[in-house]
């Protein structure tokens, strides 16, 4: 029998295909619809100290290949999350769940991990160092020396199960440097990625943007982004300790693209754009096309292909 199970950070999950943190996760209706669907489990909105609005709308656009966003973060803030989860371990026990956080700097991010300690929640918290989408706000991904400082911060403090999300790099050099600081730290795993950050998409018969904010630059997710999501799983499981597990999102559409990304060394996957696209039926599309793939290419489960992209 052909299985999709996965395990991150020393949790087991039925299936390796989740959404990731913006898409699906804004309110407790779209996460119990997630939770009703075939995801394996879910990532909640990234969370900041206090709600936000985001920018204004239109903010979210799709296209021929794709979308193009520019959120700006709304979210209900932490508290708001934490408790949903916490309900949610206790409807269903020892199911596992993902909360992600984002500050804007070191001390918010270190008052948003004080705040998931005070309160009962067991399971993976994701740290996200990407979001390209804040007016006036750099992607902290970009930036090592903070990173670096980060990282010093939270590991000094949060000893549980902890992983990043980063924006995507594009130089092999980039990819040395940030692995090099990565491996210092105990991180659970690594997201690769988020959406490339300030594109922009033009409606030629309006000739205007797609999006209102930043003058119509956003972050670009959907088949645009697999190409860069795949080198960045691949070049980052050549250099990461094999402790720090690779979460692959980016350009999913299908059951070969989840494949490709597992293939390339992801151990799970998140979809956003299609999912934002489809609704939660895309989830138990993908894992019907993933196992078909599986099938036709004769492996039972993950673990026998993951990481193992020949070169030539």
């Amino acid at each position: 029998m052909i299985s999709t199970r996965t395990h991150i950070a020393g949790f087991n999950f039925d299936n390796c295909i989740m959404n990731a943190a913006g898409v699906y996760d804004y309110s407790a209706e779209e996460l119990d619809a997630v939770q009703q669907s075939a995801a394996a489990t879910f990532v909640t909105k990234s969370a900041t100290l206090v709600p936000r609005e985001g920018n204004p709308e239109p903010r979210y656009c799709n296209t021929p290949y794709g979308s193009i966003n520019s959120m700006g973060l709304p979210n209900f803030g932490l508290a708001y999350y934490l408790d949903y989860v916490s309900a949610a371990q206790r409807q269903v026990p020892g199911k596992t769940y993902f909360v992600s956080l984002t500050g804007f700097n070191v001390e918010e991010d270190i008052a948003l991990l004080r705040q998931v300690q005070a309160s009962d929640f067991e399971g993976i918290v994701e740290l996200n160092l990407s979001c390209p989408n804040v007016p006036g706000k750099p992607q902290t991904g970009y930036d090592f020396e903070a990173v670096t400082r980060i990282l010093e911060a939270v590991f000094d403090l949060y000893r549980a199960p902890l992983g990043i999300k980063l924006p995507p790099y594009f130089d092999l050099v980039h990819f040395d440097q940030i692995a090099a600081i990565l491996n210092r730290f105990p991180l659970a795993y690594v997201n690769s990625v988020n959406s490339i950050g300030n594109g922009l998409c033009v409606d030629a018969a309006a000739e205007s943007v797609l999006i209102k904010p930043k003058q119509g630059f956003g972050g670009i997710g959907g088949a645009y982004l697999k190409p860069t999501a795949l080198a960045n799983v691949f070049a980052f499981r050549q250099r990461l300790n094999s402790s720090i597990q690779i979460i692959g999102t980016g350009g999913v559409q299908n059951g070969t693209d989840v494949f490709e990304h597992i293939l390339c060394g992801a151990d799970m996957v998140q979809v956003g754009t299609v999912l934002h696209q489809e609704g939660v039926a895309v989830f138990e599309r993908l894992t019907r096309e993933l196992k078909a793939v599986m099938a036709q290419k004769g492996y039972g489960g993950i673990d026998e292909f993951k990481g193992r992209l020949k070169t030539l």
